[in-house]
């Protein structure tokens, strides 16, 4: 029990569910079971639209969840793949789980914009260096958009 108090303490989205990490542009979305957010600027930047659900429950796998928990994400997933095509005018839409670093399950909802070049799809979006990029301003901007746009779904 103690390796798991451990590291939940230790874990990163762990700690932004207790508040003690603050996101740019808050909660998209909160319940007891997931939390969605934007990603957080590095360098005082980040990739525009590019959205976590994390399942707030400290497991690291689909294997881990419950049926309802699963439900959730899927749901919240298609939701969110609508918004990014509908608000941010996203080509496609990106759903992955890597959590080698942060063993804490999260998805990862990354929108493909119009003209990203080929060597560039999939996971290798974030090296383009011309992608759509925003400081916190910006990103609390796309939330509020995109907050306002599930809400009606």
């Amino acid at each position: 029990m103690s390796q798991i108090k451990n590291a939940q303490q230790d874990c990163f989205i762990c700690r932004k569910h207790q508040g003690e990490i603050k996101i740019p542009g808050g909660a998209i979305y909160e319940d007891d079971l997931i939390y969605v957010g934007h990603a957080m600027p590095v360098k005082g930047t980040a990739y525009i639209g590019y959205i976590f659900i994390d399942l707030k429950r400290h497991v690291k796998g689909l294997d881990e969840m419950t049926d309802e928990e699963a439900s959730l994400i899927g749901i919240m997933a298609k939701k969110l793949s609508k918004a990014l095509k509908d608000c941010l005018n996203a080509e496609h839409v990106y759903l992955f789980s890597l959590v080698d670093y942060v063993p804490h399950f999260h998805l990862h909802v990354v929108p493909r914009y119009i003209n990203t070049p080929e060597e560039y799809w999939g996971t290798d979006i974030m090296n383009w260096s011309d992608a759509p990029q925003g400081d916190s301003t910006e990103i609390g901007e796309v939330c509020i958009k995109i907050r306002n746009y599930i809400k009606e779904l």
